[in-house]
């Protein structure tokens, strides 16, 4: 294997996991992805997230009942981080890039532990909804949640041949 391939191979294999076991997540991994989560690179290091560790199970199912399709994930989580970001129209494209930055790093962080997350969206239409049931403080909002658990055995499968889930490169690079 060509040797600047094998050190980005965890990044590649890195993915996005929709179904859990009911093994709960250890404290240790939590905070460890807390800690991922806070050194998040932002945009003029703004540092403008918050962020909310859900383990209640109950309130996990609840937020992934509000938030169907696009919260599935948290159907069988054990675990969730939550980002909540300022409400500020005028900075939206910057909080979506570092909202997009910070959840990225969990889904790699949490590869890193064993474990498996995915990103769950929270549409406009039931974002109070959820804001309410999470407690949300007021000029605050969520738009992302990182599902957490165990990958089930189904998951961990690969849904397609080896090479064939992304474009080939020579269609999406071009080098100079």
């Amino acid at each position: 294997m060509d040797e600047p391939i094998a050190h980005v191979k965890p990044l590649l294999r890195t993915r996005q996991y929709r179904e859990f076991t009911d093994e709960p997540v250890s404290e240790d991994d939590l905070l460890a992805l807390a800690k991922v989560a806070r050194w998040s690179g932002s945009s003029r290091n703004s540092q403008p997230w918050r962020f909310m560790v859900l383990r209640d199970v109950d309130v996990i199912r609840r937020v992934a009942e509000l938030g169907m399709p696009q919260t599935r994930s948290l159907r069988t989580a054990m675990a969730a981080l939550v980002i909540t970001l300022p409400d500020t129209r005028s900075q939206s494209i910057s909080l979506a890039y570092d909202d997009g930055r910070v959840a990225e790093r969990v889904l790699i962080g949490a590869s890193m532990l064993g474990l498996g997350a995915g990103i769950a969206w929270v549409r406009e239409d039931v974002r109070a909804a959820i804001d309410d049931l999470l407690g949300v403080e007021t000029g605050r909002f969520v738009r992302t949640i990182m599902a957490l658990g165990h990958p089930t055995d189904h998951e961990r499968a690969p849904r397609t041949q080896p090479g064939e889930a992304r474009l080939p490169l020579d269609e999406l690079v071009r080098f100079d």
